[in-house]
């Protein structure tokens, strides 16, 4: 019952986070939803929680596919199509952890996408800000 209410209270508060957010701050969840999820992952294996770790891993899959989809190949040329193998591969290489049970393999996406929002992070306020001014599409990733 406790469990509950607090995973509701958590989805309740994700909600109001994302709705208040803009377009670079709703990447920056995303990327540290899928970090959350590997490392969740990674210990399911650890313990042979097979349940859970399929969870886990699906969910960060879906959160990859998410960013994947969200790339703007009109805008980003060269780095947007890098992303886009990079992302496939990191679904690929989870589908491979899934089924070996291999923690070094969750370990690799996990800093593959630390990498991605090390980037992402990185990038000025004020380059953001000029950016959802102006309106610009804004390729994610």
């Amino acid at each position: 019952m406790y469990n509950a209410k607090v995973k509701n209270y958590q989805k309740e508060a994700l909600k109001t986070r994302i709705a208040g957010a803009d377009r670079y701050q709703i990447i920056q969840m995303m990327l540290a939803g899928a970090i959350e999820k590997l490392v969740m992952a990674k210990v399911s294996i650890e313990r042979n929680n097979l349940e859970a770790k399929a969870e886990h891993l699906s969910k960060a899959s879906s959160i990859i596919e998410g960013l994947r989809s969200c790339l703007d190949f009109d805008v980003g040329g060269e780095v947007i199509e890098n992303l886009y193998s990079l992302y496939t591969y990191m679904i690929d290489r989870l589908l491979d952890a899934s089924v070996q049970n291999d923690v070094v393999i969750v370990e690799e996406v996990s800093s593959l996408i630390k990498e991605i929002k090390a980037g992402w992070d990185a990038i000025p306020v004020e380059i953001r800000e000029q950016v959802l001014e102006q309106g610009d599409s804004v390729s994610v990733g």
